[in-house]
């Protein structure tokens, strides 16, 4: 009976040995990675900077009347375009429509007659532009504070940038816009204005961009919140290779590997790298149209430990790239000058 107890504990001990190896060698086993072979290629590439902004105005009236009294005509409404000197409205003076409201009263055959005798007052355009905003109505009673109408000449892009990249920006630059409410479709269009006082929102500083385009379309709305992507840099013809190909040493020295035919073991190869776009590299030495080059593929997903943790440390696991095929680095270090 003791004989079989101890058997019995002895068993267990060693399927809790068992466990605890089986689990700590799924713990620290590496995220299973492969590798495809890619081509240096010569494309176009950008370097940009996004923000955000609205759509504005680019000079903005609000017409009000002359006198006191009361909206007699309307003419116009939001969305019409206008020319200076244009009549918008008439508004008829306190006294005038006192005058005309007694001669209904009393004398309606002759009211034809006082009402050429005194004459409404004219609103008048200043300018050309198109109408954004009728804020009345015919036969609305109003102050000369009223605002009967918004006019304004010309619609931009208002962007907000961060003064870490207002440096970079400069006019002429050309500028990708989106609208949140319009996602698929995209306006082309250009600095011409960089303003010299910043806005400092909670301790962070930034400095307004105007934008404008020959070709912005009808649905673009005041106001409307807009997505902007300033080109602050374009090289055509550059030689280019997926940022997800490019190795670090521990110096920080950027290099590929290139997979040579009948050589089992991959070759590592020095590299100058120049702009970075969201998906592309610019090579500037190292690497010719066509060269293979190899480049990692590492599947994972949100509820993968290993996963996730590759992926937030993607620069590690780039340095670790020669030492998971067997790439001798020691030889090839340099420091950056």
């Amino acid at each position: 009976m003791r004989k079989k107890r101890i058997m019995i504990i002895f068993l267990i001990v060693l399927i809790m040995f068992g466990a605890v190896l089986f689990f700590r060698h799924e713990k620290n086993k590496a995220p299973k990675i492969s590798y495809s072979i890619i081509q240096a290629k010569i494309g176009s590439i950008s370097e940009i900077v996004e923000t955000t902004g609205e759509i504005s105005a680019l000079n903005r009236v609000e017409i009000k009347p002359s006198i006191s009294g009361q909206v007699d005509k309307l003419l116009v409404d939001e969305g019409d375009d206008v020319k200076k000197g244009q009549i918008l409205a008439y508004i008829s003076s306190n006294d005038r429509v006192a005058i005309l409201d007694a001669v209904r009263a009393n004398e309606n055959e002759k009211l034809a007659e006082w009402e050429n005798t005194y004459k409404p007052t004219p609103v008048i355009s200043p300018m050309d532009g198109k109408i954004i905003l009728r804020n009345v109505v015919e036969g609305q009673t109003i102050t000369n504070t009223d605002i009967l109408f918004a006019l304004a000449d010309k619609l931009i892009v208002l962007a907000s940038v961060d003064e870490a990249d207002i440096g970079s920006v400069k006019v002429g630059q050309k500028a990708a816009i989106t609208l949140d409410a319009y996602e698929n479709i995209t306006v082309e269009g250009k600095v011409f204005q960089i303003l010299e006082e910043g806005k400092n929102v909670n301790n962070v500083i930034t400095y307004y961009v105007k934008i404008e385009s020959d070709t912005f379309p009808d649905f673009f709305k005041s106001l409307m919140t807009a997505n902007i992507a300033i080109t602050i840099n374009e090289i055509e013809n550059a030689i280019t290779i997926p940022w997800l190909a490019i190795n670090e040493d521990d110096y920080g020295n950027s290099y590929v590997l290139l997979q040579e035919k009948g050589n089992y073991s991959p070759i590592r190869k020095d590299i100058k790298i120049g702009l970075q776009d969201a998906e592309k590299v610019e090579i500037l030495s190292g690497l010719d149209e066509g060269d293979e080059i190899l480049m990692k593929n590492e599947n994972f997903s949100l509820g993968d430990k290993n996963g996730m943790k590759s992926f937030m440390k993607m620069d590690m696991s780039r340095k670790k790239n020669s030492e998971i095929l067997g790439v001798d680095n020691n030889s090839n270090k340099k420091k950056r000058g």
